[in-house]
């Protein structure tokens, strides 16, 4: 990289600023596989942001140009399958969030094991399958389907708390939902209702992070404000899809 012009190191710096977030995925699965969901979701969180913040300055510092060889794109996607899809099934299986046991014994583990281990094949799979779609986004800057942002809906049930059954049929839902023509908005780059979009993820982030400072354990009007939030960013586009404001 010697001889080259600072314009070209800037844009590769955002390739570095993109490949951090394969080290914030090993700090979320280390945290994760030593039962501190806490950091986990931390980390995931912090590499949520990267994701968010590296697409725009790319575009701005023209990576492309200084750097054609370069995929931005497939680093992200590589990334972006660890941190959106691989570690949140793995908390799902770690945590026991589907744990539908009531008392101890040894077939009622066993019925668990089988319905985490399930949940995590479907979560998996269904969005292996997504990232080879190469009609995933819109025209509008959305997503065809679920755009399997599994991070923003274990984190969702589990600082929610929905009994289990609730949650596997909704992970069983939305993993459906995956190859189904409804719009997911982008909080950022989809036009319409943009600016609210983007105050209701920011709420989302905000209740979300108070989340984790206390633990995982929100009081339940925080709860509410958060699960109301989390709706509105799981249905909004297929709300603005059915009025006519989405191609």
């Amino acid at each position: 990289m010697f001889g080259l012009s600072r314009s070209a190191l800037w844009a590769f710096s955002i390739h570095i600023l993109t490949a951090s977030g394969a080290f914030l995925a090993f700090l979320s699965i280390v945290a994760a596989a030593e039962y501190d969901f806490q950091k986990a979701f931390f980390w995931l969180g912090m590499a949520l942001i990267v994701d968010g913040v590296d697409g725009p300055l790319a575009r701005k510092l023209e990576v492309k140009k200084w750097w054609p060889h370069w995929s931005g794109d497939t680093l992200d996607n590589v990334i972006d399958y660890a941190t959106f899809v691989m570690i949140p099934a793995f908390i799902l299986y770690q945590s026991g969030l589907l744990d539908l046991t009531d008392v101890n014994g040894d077939k009622e583990e066993l019925l668990s094991k089988f319905t985490s281990f399930t949940a995590a094949a479907v979560i998996v799979i269904t969005s292996a399958i997504y990232y080879a779609d190469t009609r995933m986004k819109t025209e509008d800057y959305g997503f065809k389907g679920f755009p399997v942002c599994w991070n923003m809906v274990v984190f969702a049930l589990y600082v929610v708390s929905p009994s289990p059954t609730f949650s596997l049929i909704f992970i069983i839902f939305t993993a459906a939902m995956t190859f189904v023509p409804i719009t997911f908005i982008h909080p950022v780059r989809v036009k319409p209702l943009r600016k609210i979009s983007l105050f209701v993820f920011l709420i989302w982030g905000v209740t979300g992070l108070f989340a984790i400072i206390n633990n995982l354990d929100n009081p339940v009007a925080i709860d509410v404000i958060f699960a109301a939030s989390s709706i509105y960013l799981y249905c909004i586009g297929f709300v603005l899809q059915l009025a006519g404001r989405l191609k």
